[in-house]
């Protein structure tokens, strides 16, 4: 017999509320209320800095699990704000922004050297593939080392993807990051940086990312020969 638990489907993320929380309410907090006849810069800090932390615990409590970029970025909130209160240079912002898209970089490399590869994590994974069906089509046609091949270098690509993105942080941060650090003008610039964070820094990496995905998909068809309907999984039908 079925438990309940594992046929209800999981609840998605909504993305909408997760630009709202994490992009648009924090770039027009820092950008318009850091003037010192409104929040001024450091509670202007506070508040724009809370706000994707709040997103991540309601995250966590409505989907009942951790989201990964969730974590991620409340780290990257907690090293903000801890280097916007202690009114450190801008370098140092600058290399904060660089230093987590990096990090992921090195760790997706250095976990194909273990038995749970990132790549696994962040493409191919059985939320959105019916890993068991292909690992069955890859034993019948014996490619199971050349499929180990493609996620070795679809690994390489997904680095690079995190590599463009530390760049491109650096250079945004390097660039619009000019004011002395504690004032309102400092302020106003990181929320000038956080708008342009999605346009200059997630659009050129997701598209790398996707020629990743879309790399796997081809290979996963040419050595299991199956179609992109068999290989993606098919949502739970919805009850009645």
């Amino acid at each position: 017999m079925i438990s309940e638990t594992n046929t209800k489907p999981e609840k998605r993320e909504n993305m909408l509320i997760n630009l709202i929380f994490n992009l648009v309410l924090p770039a027009t907090i820092l950008s318009k209320l850091s003037a010192e006849n409104r929040l001024g810069p450091v509670y202007a800090l506070i508040l724009g800095l809370s706000l994707p932390l709040v997103y991540g615990i309601y995250d966590f409590v409505t989907r009942k699990k951790w989201n990964f970029f969730s974590v991620l970025g409340f780290i990257s909130i907690l090293l903000t704000g801890g280097l916007g209160l202690l009114k450190v240079d801008g370098i140092w912002f600058a290399i904060k922004e660089a230093a987590i898209p990096l990090m992921l970089g090195v760790a997706v490399i250095g976990s194909l050297k273990t038995k749970y590869p990132l790549v696994r994590t962040f493409l191919y994974n059985d939320k959105i593939i019916d890993v068991e069906k292909v690992h069955q089509a890859l034993v019948f046609r014996d490619n199971e080392s050349a499929f180990d091949r493609l996620l070795t270098s679809s690994t390489y690509v997904l680095a690079f993807s995190f590599l463009i993105s530390a760049v491109l942080n650096f250079i945004l941060a390097r660039i619009i990051l000019t004011s002395p650090s504690g004032s309102v003008q400092f302020t106003q610039e990181l929320g000038k940086m956080t708008a342009l964070s999605w346009p200059v820094i997630v659009i050129p990496s997701t598209i790398i990312m996707g020629y990743a995905l879309w790399r796997l998909f081809a290979g996963i068809k040419r050595l299991t020969g199956l179609n992109m309907e068999a290989v993606l999984k098919t949502p739970p039908p919805k009850e009645k």
